[in-house]
């Protein structure tokens, strides 16, 4: 596995090392042992979470602010245009994002931490996505920011309006956001 480093710190791109022939590909989705020594990831995943969506479909940008996790994305079949902000109010890339496709082509996952929102957007007909969650889901605890919010300024690929969830249309902007330190 090979890990590259984002614009921001502690959010990592992750290759895995893809062994393919006539047959198709084998290939290791997660490997604590390598998770640690190749990309510094020694967090214990207590949750695997499986989404599908149609094109178009942006879902995000999700965090918890208690019982936080960091989420370990990855496409299994199409392709999502994936996003990670720094909601931390102490860090020096507070309210910066980075973005990188993933896709079933190019087997790339994103670590996302602890303190990060996140969300994706659909670009293919039909995309699935797996991430693996270092703590349990906890609604109340749930939280949003509008995935449009100005002061973020996303380049989300987008061709018209996305498909958004009512929730994810009425979540506040970063300014009236409840964040971490």
């Amino acid at each position: 596995m090979r890990a590259e480093e984002t614009d921001l710190p502690g959010v990592l791109v992750l290759e895995p090392r893809v062994f393919a022939d006539a047959r198709g590909f084998f290939m290791e989705s997660y490997n604590r042992r390598t998770l640690a020594d190749v990309a510094g990831i020694a967090d214990e995943f207590v949750q695997d979470n499986h989404s599908r969506s149609v094109k178009g479909t942006l879902r995000g940008l999700h965090y918890q602010i208690r019982e936080a996790q960091g989420k370990l994305v990855r496409a299994i079949r199409g392709a999502v245009w994936d996003v990670a902000i720094d909601l931390r109010r102490s860090s020096p890339s507070f309210g910066r994002w980075v973005g990188v496709e993933l896709s079933e082509d190019n087997r790339r996952m994103l670590w996302v931490p602890v303190g990060f929102a996140h969300g994706f957007l659909v670009l293919s007909d039909i995309a699935e996505v797996l991430y693996k969650a270092t703590d349990f889901y906890a609604p109340a605890h749930e939280r949003a920011i509008l995935w449009n919010d100005p002061q973020l300024a996303i380049r989300w690929p987008l061709d018209g309006e996305p498909v958004v969830s009512e929730k994810d249309a009425g979540a506040p902007l970063l300014r009236d956001a409840e964040l971490f330190d």
